[in-house]
């Protein structure tokens, strides 16, 4: 990973520009200076320019957004700190994210809210903190979560907890309408998960491992989706895994019910077969599950049920994947191979268009989190993710950038490259 900084003037030439805002894609010059578009057109004169970058070939974004990150701290820095994290995230073409509050302390204070923010102020990325719903995500009291929305807080979730006592659920709904925040609940009974370990299923059964049922989720996103029809407050579903979980959500947007959802790319990628190598990086929490759930995913984000595609980076040390699948840590890293896999499985598979893709790592995670996305335009930003749509490349150690390698992907072929950022005056290539 190479940076330059400029503080005067660079051109991006041959650029292809993709503008969700407006479905369009057009050929454009971008001129930049002081961090800001000053033009955009063809054939720029490179009068008094600092440097010249030729783009042929390659695609300029908004920079991408992941609104599902765990970047671990304070409390668990040998896993990823939020320097790490953001190298990780700019190694996926991320130029902001949203970071849950599974710390240790947990981000349910004023003051921790702060902290994620001064620790991130140097950062290339933009890192937002989602704040606990309830103190110490322990399920029992609300945080404040006025203050909390005031101190920047965007978004609220005890995430990797389930909020199981309804009553608390329905109070921090209502307090989110307040505050216009939406809250984030991991969408998993713990009685019906059980001591499941993987997807219940055909394949658990025949390797013997105790499974983690559809219904453990599907029961928690319905009440998840009933409070938030009664409260009429602003839910998100994170990490949808099941067909049975795509369709309440299509049922209640169809009912009017304000409700956004996303997927991860390990979910509309692998399926439990993955389990039969016995790899704990295939580990997650929702688990892996069929390929009835897999295509299910892929039809939700087809046709609009699913608006976000988050990664939920979840980095674990060596010693917590590489054991037995009981003893394991459950998730794993996401951010250096989101666009790849996305790409490869979505794109030219024929799923989604570009356009589509891109719309769901720009233009709706930011409306789920009330983001700032800026805008290809002058006068605006120099906010970008510049990416190749058909390079062919092998995920490998040396594309990761976070503290931990734990992902099944290493040795994957994908076919759609992030090849370089530009945020806050820098340019980034890969």
């Amino acid at each position: 990973m190479q940076m330059r900084e400029y503080k005067n003037r660079v051109l991006l030439t041959n650029a292809k520009v993709i503008d969700p805002f407006k479905d369009s894609i057009y050929d454009a010059d971008i001129l930049i200076e002081k961090g800001k578009i000053k033009k955009i057109g063809k054939n720029i004169p490179g009068d008094g320019i600092n440097e010249v970058i030729d783009l042929k070939g390659l695609i300029v974004s908004p920079g991408f957004i992941d609104i599902h990150v765990h970047f671990r701290e304070p409390g668990y820095e040998y896993k990823e700190t939020i320097e790490t994290g953001c190298r990780s995230a700019l190694a996926g073409g991320f130029t902001q994210v949203c970071c849950m509050p599974n710390t240790d302390p947990a981000i349910d204070t004023q003051e921790s809210v702060r902290f994620i923010y001064r620790k991130a102020k140097e950062q290339l990325v933009n890192v937002y903190p989602i704040a606990a719903i309830t103190k110490g995500r322990k399920g029992k009291e609300l945080t404040e979560m006025v203050e909390l929305s005031e101190s920047g807080a965007v978004a609220f979730s005890d995430d990797g907890t389930p909020l199981e006592n309804s009553q608390i659920m329905r109070y921090a709904l209502e307090y989110s309408r307040i505050v216009d925040k939406p809250v984030i609940n991991h969408a998993e009974d713990f009685a019906l998960k059980a001591n499941g370990l993987m997807n219940e299923g055909v394949v658990s059964t025949q390797l013997g491992i105790s499974g983690n049922s559809s219904i453990a989720e599907e029961v928690m996103v319905y009440r998840d989706l009933s409070l938030a029809n009664f409260t009429k407050a602003r839910i998100h579903i994170p990490h949808v895994s099941t067909a049975g979980s795509v369709d309440l959500v299509r049922k209640v947007k169809a009912d009017g019910i304000e409700v956004t959802a996303e997927v991860t790319p390990h979910h509309f990628s692998l399926t439990d077969e993955y389990m039969r190598s016995f790899n704990a990086n295939g580990k997650v929490s929702p688990p892996l599950r069929t390929e009835k759930d897999r295509l299910a995913l892929i039809e939700g984000l087809k046709d609009g049920t699913i608006d976000v595609i988050a990664t939920d980076h979840a980095p674990h040390t060596y010693e917590t994947k590489e054991t037995s699948l009981d003893l394991a840590s459950s998730g794993m890293i996401g951010l250096e191979s989101a666009f790849g896999l996305a790409m490869t499985n979505l794109v030219h598979q024929g799923h989604l268009t570009l356009m589509e893709l891109v719309k769901k790592i720009t233009v709706n995670p930011a409306k789920v989190m009330n983001l700032d996305l800026p805008k290809i335009k002058e006068g605006e930003e120099a906010n970008f993710t510049i990416f190749d749509p058909e390079e062919w490349w092998v995920f490998s150690k040396k594309d990761i950038y976070s503290k931990s390698h734990n992902t099944p992907f290493i040795g994957s072929e994908f076919t759609g490259r992030v090849k370089s950022v530009f945020t806050k005056s820098s340019y980034v290539i890969l």
